[in-house]
């Protein structure tokens, strides 16, 4: 039966109990199984589609995992990228029943990846991967920034990143820009640079495969000043996202905000500097916390939510 109510009574699971964590991206879906709070088994599977009904998908990913598993799973904790906030955990819960798990924690990753980036306290994490989301956490609100996927945001994700390289490539090409390093990198993969619009626009993991200029683009930042500028205009897009949701949950008051970043985009040493710098402008004593969990770390810490947590507004939870 669902349960906000589950959810604002703030149940926790038994320290021994066996919970199956599921971490779903836009690039890749990881499951682990853990015991006692002990990893014992990893699985990985494709990234959840946003432009198709998610729960199947993570229902199939469950049941998959769970075929390998030999003791009982009664509890599943999952954190996706792009779940809506009215997601139905009993549609997850009726589909995977068969398999014995009975109870069903949903969120959406940016409360998973808040979790293990800076725990369950006030502050605001920017989870910057192929898309990005921003949570900020106060004493009582809670508030998203972007994560409204590539069409009309994420903006400074690794898509954002990534399209950004190809529009540059693209303008050199054309003699509308300054000529690239990144010329050469994107050459190498469309060789006939003007049909590479089309050969984009026909792959079903285009976003996926975009964002992968990302790391094209930091491994360039230092040397190339498009790559740089390209970095430097990520990093000022994820910094306004930050500094917006401190704000939106009455965190911009206090000297010292904790701020999370999680993710690849983070790993460009220019866009991180330039990220970093933003903050300290507005926030000198800003705890500026690099990640050093993953998103099933942060489903795990989901079952552990203290009771009186602002985060349990963003959970969904229900049980058999």
């Amino acid at each position: 039966m669902s349960n906000d109510a589950h959810a604002r009574e703030g149940t926790r699971i038994c320290e021994d109990e066996v919970v199956l964590c599921v971490d779903g991206g836009q690039t890749g879906t990881r499951t682990q199984l853990r015991c006692g709070g002990v990893p014992v088994a990893e699985g990985s599977y494709p990234g959840v589609v946003n432009d198709r009904p998610q729960i199947p998908q993570l229902a199939a990913f469950v049941l998959d995992a769970l075929r390998t598993v030999d003791r009982p799973c009664p509890t599943i904790s999952v954190g996706s990228s792009g779940l809506a906030d009215d997601a139905d955990p009993d549609e997850l819960l009726s589909l995977v029943h068969a398999a014995g798990v009975r109870h069903v924690l949903l969120a959406h990753d940016s409360t998973t990846g808040y979790l293990c980036a800076v725990g369950d306290q006030p502050g605001v994490v920017v989870a910057a991967g192929t898309g990005v989301v921003t949570l900020a956490v106060g004493t009582d609100a809670v508030a998203r920034v972007d994560g409204w996927g590539y069409l009309i945001g994420d903006a400074g994700s690794g898509y954002w990143i990534g399209r950004a390289a190809l529009d540059a490539v693209m303008r050199a090409h054309d003699g509308r820009g300054r000529p690239t390093a990144l010329s050469g990198f994107v050459s190498q993969d469309f060789p006939d640079l003007e049909k590479a619009y089309l050969e984009l626009q026909a792959d079903d993991h285009k976003v996926s495969r975009i964002a992968s200029y990302a790391r094209t683009v930091a491994g360039l930042a230092a040397t190339d000043e498009i790559a740089r500028s390209i970095s430097e205009d990520a990093a000022s897009e994820l910094a306004s996202s930050a500094l917006a949701g401190l704000h939106r949950v009455g965190q911009d008051e206090r000297p010292d905000p904790a701020v999370g970043m999680l993710g690849q985009v983070f790993h460009n040493a220019v866009l991180r500097a330039r990220f970093e710098g933003l903050v300290r402008e507005r926030f000198a004593g800003a705890r500026i916390v690099d990640a050093s969990g993953n998103g099933l770390a942060g489903c795990f810490a989901m079952t552990r939510l203290d009771p009186g947590s602002a985060l349990r507004q963003r959970v969904h939870e229900t049980r058999a």
